[in-house]
Formats: C-alpha cells, sequence, structure tokens
C-alpha cells in the first residue's frame, strides 16, 4: 500500500495567491464579456440611425394674410422651429458653432475622447457632472433622441448613438440636423427661428457677430439669454468664440475685426409675441383647431394663407382708432368692431374684433364680432324680405300711426314709437324701410310671421335666434341678439342676388412637404329670390327715401358710388350698428361698450357706427370700378298714390274733423280712416292697415293684423 504524500505548509501558502489571482481573472473575464455583450446590445438596441431623417418633430405653423408676404402670426408649442435647407445656412454660424461647440468635429468618428477625458477630470475635481465635452453630433444624438438628464447611462447612449450617426450620415448632412434641431431659448429651435427671434432676420443673412453670439446660447440657454440679467457673460463667451475663430483660421483678421468691435446687442430686437389682426388670427386658429387638432396646428409646420386683406385691416384698425378720439368718445362709447366681407365668395377681408386687442380696461381680447348683440333696427330687412317672399312689394303701403299691438308679455301692450317721435301716416314699405320707421317695421313683421322671418335669417346666415319662443314682435327693432358677422353675412345675400357663401378665413394651407390644401372650395347656396334682393337692394340704396329722416348729406351716403346700407340701434343707445355694401364688398361695423353699459343720449347707430362705416367703405371701394345693382321687376302699378287718403272723425258722433283738430284730441276719442276715390278699383294697390273690413270707397282702420286688397 502506498503512502499518501503531505503537503507541507510552505506549498500551501505558496497556492493562495495563485488561487486569488485566477478568481480575479475568471471574474474580470466574465465582466469584460459582460461588458462587451452589454455594448453589443446597446449598439444594436440604441434608436436607427436612419430615423434622424424620419422622426417627426416640432414644426412652428405660420399664418399669413391672402398674399402671402405679411406674415400675422407664428403659432407653436414650446418649440418654435423652422426647417432651414443646407443652402441657406450661412458660413459664419457653421464656423461660430465648430468654434464654440467641437473643434475637431470634422476629424473624429462622433465622440472626442480628448474632450471626453477633459470634462470627466474637471467633474472629478468638482465631484459633480458640470461638462460634458459632448461634440456636435453628440448634441444632435441627445436633442433628437434622449433627455438632458446628466448621468452616465444617457453619456453612455450619446456616444453610442454618435457612432452610429456619424457611420450612416456626412459630415453636412450631420450640421444641416444641427441647425434645425438645437434649441437656443426663447422657445426658439433651430438657427431659423433663432435668427427670426433675436435679430428679426433670415438665418442666411446673419453677420458673424451676430452668428458668434447665437453660438454660445445653447451651452446654456436660460443663463445666456439676450434678454436674461447675464448680458456680460454673454458678450465675454462672444468674444472667446470669436478668438477661437481666428486661433483656428477659420475667417479672415478683418472679419474678426470688424465683429469684435460691433456692439450685437444694439441689434437684437425685443422679445416679442408678434401678432397682426389679433381677433382675426385666434379666429382663424380656431377654425384650424376644429378642423386638425390643436397638437397638429401647434407643431404641424403648416403655412395658412388666410383670406386677410392686409391693406384693408390696416385700413380698419387706423380708422377705428382715428375715430375713438372724435366720435366713440363723444357718444360714451368705448369699442367698436368692423367686419369686411367679399358678398362673391365669402372671404372675409378684414375683421377687427375690438378699438385695441391689448387693452384690458375694455376687455379688448374679445371679438365683438363674434359675439351676441341686440343689433337694433338693422335687423328690419329681414322681416321685409319674408314680407316680400309673401308677396307685399316696395310698393305697398303701410299706414304709420299709433298701434297698440296688444299684451307683449311684460303685463303691458306693446306700443312702439319711431325714432323721431311722429307718426308719418300712408307710406311705402320702401319708404318705411329706407327712413326705418318702426311702427311700419313691426307691422311688416306680423304679416310676415316672425318664426318665418328668423328660419330666413337662418338660412342668410344669422346663427343665434334659436330659441323661438323668447321672441316676440319687437324682435324686428333688434329684440333679438346676433353676431356681427352672421349680420354682415347675411346682408351679403342682399349684395349677392339670393346667393350665400359661407365667411371663410382660410384660402388654402401647405405642409411642410408641400402639399397643398384647398379649404376655401366656395359653397354657393341659393337661399333668397333673387328679385327679392334686388328689391331690398333697390330700397337700402336709396337715399332720396331715407332723405326725411337721416337727411340728404347722411353717412350711408357715399357721392359718386352707389351702396346700400342700414343702421341700427338699441334701447338706451347700448348698441350702435351700420351694415352697409355694394355687390363686391359687405361692411358692418358695431359701437358701444362691451359691458353693455349704455352710451350716452343720441348715440344712434348713425351718428357712432356710421361715420366709422362710411369712411372705411370710402377708402375701399374708392378704386373700385362702379359695379351697379339689379334692378328688379316692378308688378305694382302705385301711380294712384294721390287717390289715397286718411280721414279723422269724431267717435262720438262720427263728425268729420281736421287732422290738426286729431291730434289735439283724446286719441281714444278720434277715429281714423282710409278714404280712396271710386277710380281706386282701377288700380292694383295692396295695403296693410288698421282695417276691420274691405270696403271699396273707404274702411275703418281698427284691426291692423287684416291686409285688404283693393282692387
Amino acid at each position: 500500500m502506498r503512502a499518501v504524500k503531505k503537503i507541507s505548509t510552505k506549498d500551501k501558502s505558496k497556492s493562495i495567491p495563485r488561487q486569488v489571482f485566477l478568481a480575479f481573472l475568471d471574474v474580470f473575464i466574465l465582466l469584460s464579456v459582460s461588458a462587451l455583450l452589454f455594448l453589443v446590445y446597446t449598439y444594436f438596441e440604441a434608436p436607427i440611425a436612419a430615423n434622424l431623417m424620419k422622426r417627426t418633430i416640432p414644426l412652428t405653423t405660420i399664418i399669413y394674410d391672402r398674399t402671402g408676404e405679411h406674415v400675422l402670426y407664428e403659432i407653436h408649442g414650446e418649440e418654435n422651429r423652422k426647417l432651414i435647407s443646407h443652402d441657406k445656412i450661412p458660413n459664419t454660424i457653421k464656423i461660430a458653432t465648430i468654434a464654440a461647440e467641437d473643434d475637431s468635429f470634422y476629424t473624429h468618428h462622433g465622440i472626442d475622447m480628448v474632450s471626453t477625458l477633459r470634462a470627466l477630470l474637471n467633474n472629478i475635481k468638482k465631484n459633480e457632472i458640470e461638462q460634458g465635452g459632448s461634440t456636435i453630433t453628440q448634441q444632435l444624438a441627445r436633442n433628437a433622441f434622449l433627455s438632458r438628464e446628466k448621468t452616465l447611462h444617457r453619456k453612455y447612449l450619446e456616444a453610442i448613438l454618435a457612432i452610429k450617426i456619424e457611420r450612416k450620415y456626412s459630415k453636412d448632412q450631420i450640421l444641416d440636423m444641427y441647425f434645425n434641431q438645437i434649441p437656443y431659448g426663447s422657445n426658439a429651435y433651430g438657427i431659423e427661428a433663432a435668427a427670426q427671434t433675436f435679430f428679426e432676420k433670415e438665418a442666411q443673412e446673419l453677420t458673424l457677430d451676430e452668428s458668434a453670439l447665437l453660438a454660445a446660447l445653447p451651452k446654456a440657454t436660460t443663463y445666456y439669454s439676450p434678454y436674461g440679467p447675464h448680458k456680460d457673460e454673454l458678450i465675454s463667451r462672444q468674444r472667446q468664440i470669436l478668438e477661437r475663430i481666428a486661433k483656428l483660421g477659420l475667417a479672415d483678421s478683418g472679419q474678426i475685426s470688424e465683429a469684435k468691435n460691433t456692439n450685437t446687442f444694439d441689434k437684437v430686437v425685443p422679445l416679442q409675441d408678434k401678432i397682426e389682426a389679433p381677433h382675426f388670427v385666434f379666429f382663424v386658429i380656431d377654425e384650424l383647431e376644429k378642423k386638425y387638432g390643436k397638437k397638429a396646428v401647434e407643431e404641424g409646420g403648416l403655412r395658412v394663407y388666410t383670406t386677410l386683406d392686409y391693406n384693408m385691416q390696416k385700413s380698419a384698425e387706423e380708422i377705428i382708432q382715428n375715430e375713438s378720439h372724435y366720435i366713440l368718445s363723444r357718444y360714451g362709447a368705448s369699442n367698436a368692431s368692423l367686419v369686411a366681407l367679399n358678398p362673391k365668395n365669402g372671404d372675409i377681408l378684414a375683421m377687427v374684433g375690438s378699438k385695441n386687442y391689448f387693452d384690458t380696461s375694455i376687455d379688448g381680447q374679445v371679438n365683438v364680432a363674434v359675439r351676441p348683440r341686440q343689433p337694433g333696427s338693422s335687423f328690419k330687412p329681414f322681416a321685409y324680405a319674408e314680407a316680400f317672399e309673401k308677396g307685399f312689394q316696395p310698393e305697398t303701403f303701410v299706414l304709420d300711426t299709433q298701434t297698440d299691438f296688444g299684451p307683449d308679455g311684460s303685463g303691458k301692450n306693446y306700443v312702439p314709437h319711431n325714432y323721431d317721435g311722429k307718426f308719418h301716416g300712408l307710406v311705402t314699405m320702401r319708404q318705411a324701410l329706407a327712413m326705418s320707421l318702426n311702427i311700419p317695421a313691426v307691422k311688416t313683421l306680423s304679416v310676415a310671421g316672425i318664426d318665418d322671418t328668423i328660419e330666413l335669417a337662418h338660412r342668410m346666415g344669422i346663427s343665434t335666434l334659436n330659441d323661438r319662443s323668447r321672441y316676440g314682435l319687437s324682435l324686428v327693432l333688434g329684440g333679438g341678439e346676433v353676431k356681427l358677422l352672421d349680420m354682415t353675412s347675411g346682408f351679403s345675400v342682399f349684395a349677392n342676388d339670393g346667393i350665400r357663401n359661407i365667411p371663410q378665413p382660410i384660402l388654402r394651407i401647405v405642409d411642410p412637404k408641400g402639399n397643398e390644401y384647398e379649404l376655401n372650395e366656395m359653397d354657393s347656396i341659393p337661399v333668397l329670390d333673387q328679385q327679392i334682393a334686388r328689391k331690398i337692394n333697390s330700397i337700402l340704396s336709396d337715399n332720396s327715401s331715407r332723405v326725411p329722416i337721416f337727411g340728404p348729406n347722411n353717412k350711408l351716403f357715399i357721392p359718386g358710388k352707389i351702396v346700400a346700407a342700414k343702421t341700427g340701434t338699441t334701447q338706451e343707445y347700448r348698441d350702435a350698428w351700420t351694415i352697409g355694401y355694394t355687390p363686391y364688398l359687405a361692411v358692418g361695423v358695431w359701437a358701444g361698450n362691451n359691458d353693455n353699459h349704455p352710451m350716452r343720449l343720441g348715440a344712434d347707430g348713425s351718428y357712432v357706427a356710421a361715420p366709422i362705416w362710411n369712411k372705411f367703405m370710402s377708402q375701399a371701394i374708392s378704386n373700385h370700378p362702379e359695379e351697379r345693382f339689379i334692378e328688379y321687376e316692378k308688378s305694382i302699378d302705385n301711380s294712384r298714390r294721390k287717390d289715397i287718403k286718411i280721414a279723422y272723425y269724431k267717435k262720438k258722433n262720427g263728425k268729420k274733423i281736421s287732422e290738426e283738430k286729431a291730434r289735439d284730441m283724446d286719441p281714444d276719442k278720434v277715429e281714423a280712416r282710409i278714404e280712396a276715390k271710386s277710380d281706386l278699383a282701377k288700380g292694383n294697390i295692396y295695403l296693410i292697415a288698421d282695417a276691420q273690413r274691405d270696403i271699396r270707397e273707404s274702411f275703418v282702420i281698427k284691426n291692423w293684423q287684416d291686409i285688404v286688397n283693393l282692387k
């Protein structure tokens, strides 16, 4: 039997270090393999570099006027970004950025080990992650795919992505993507937005000093902001960048010297959210968001060409501002609104929602053009149009005399009065509407029908007046709330021979790929017989018929031009309106106070709103070729007006008395009769009167609801 050899204590002590070494070696190999596998896994799991070109990034939407020459507003969320092509990126910003961020950009392959090591040593020294040493490619990777958190894991992913990007794209492509991605502060993302935000110019126009200042911002956009408290530090960093450009030989000494001697801060524009035609702009945004959603509008990079006529808009704003000092303040009105439409296609050419959008004392941000207000007598044409639909004519007679229309629902009887406090006897519908007589208008609504009149108003574009149980005969005098935009659109139907074109604020939209979408697809809808439209046009453009009330040189008359117009005034002078038109332009004006506070006594539409309307309309149509309204076909011979008269009798004994004596007596003791000669039967005259019965030679004015056809 063999003897077992004993291991000496000395041999045991020699084997322990070897075992420890082998154990550490095993651990090292395991960790190395794990690290290698992790590197490989992370590399392939990191976002694909090709996605850099395919990803969707937020882009700023721009709203223009109809010509595309005037930017009205830019819409964006957190990121105000405008894409710019390679040929639009100037060399000045390229060299300034390379000098500021990555002077070895053209030699490294995504990461710069020297810069990374320098940043690592600095962070160890300060015991915090302060510097990153990121190359331009790494910054692009971080901003495109990663967060801005300062962790080793993010830094590692950033390096992996940078390597993948460098393998996929050329240096020029990387720079192009960088300048369209990187933030510069103040919500400006990308060099184009930055140039416009800080210098109000396109990127391709940037000078070297401006480029050096912008290149200083990405390092710490808030700290170095030109609008912040660290302007001295920003100037110092700008100069360091210029000196670095000189050291690297990226620009000649003359350019650098000029840049150093330029006070760049003098060229920085004030931070502002620039907006033109604000009420119209937000009306457009509301329409866009309804159709496409808020995210698409804020980040879709759309170019929106609106219907706005920039010159008309500026004219409207200027006129309202000027008139506010003379007309509005005189009558106790703090605000005014104006809408201009093209009746032929519905284009909104101008929209001023208030005197000053930024004046909080008048609730300036409220767009009065789309807020319901009582229209006063400007609603009358709808009632007359409905009466004409029922067969009445501009030549139909109506008796303007004191009339009790019975209970009005408030416990009192409805007895309206004319604005001038007088009664005008027997007048035609033409005269009644032209002079805006209230009593004949109420009688006209009574025969036209309240529901039918509202239905017609809805066909013509009025979107309110939906609870019909609320409205009575006072509707024709403005007893229901309507919108200025709707009213102007409704009057456009008259102007356009009975054809309605829905108001349109947008002509077309172009997306970032150049696809064009036509939104202004004109949908012309016949809503009113053309003969009826022509009758209203004839009456509202007949200045001679309105003269007895408004005078010959009223503000509804424009010398040398044919225009149709109607005013409106509400009770206690809370609202003043004027709406008028030609065949190619409809304009509506409202004046008053947003809080519904009454204006001063006498502040009716012809004195407060009409001067604004007249001045705007006169300018807008001054150079436009004359376009007359088409005459309507007359179907009634009203030449025998002289054969009709009103006679007055005492109720007690039936004795005939003079008009003068009747006016001095108690109205309850007087009976008025319409009397006609026997040859009246030869005519064909319609009459709305207080008729009790149909008598060929005479009848008593009593029951105003009856309509008598004297044949």
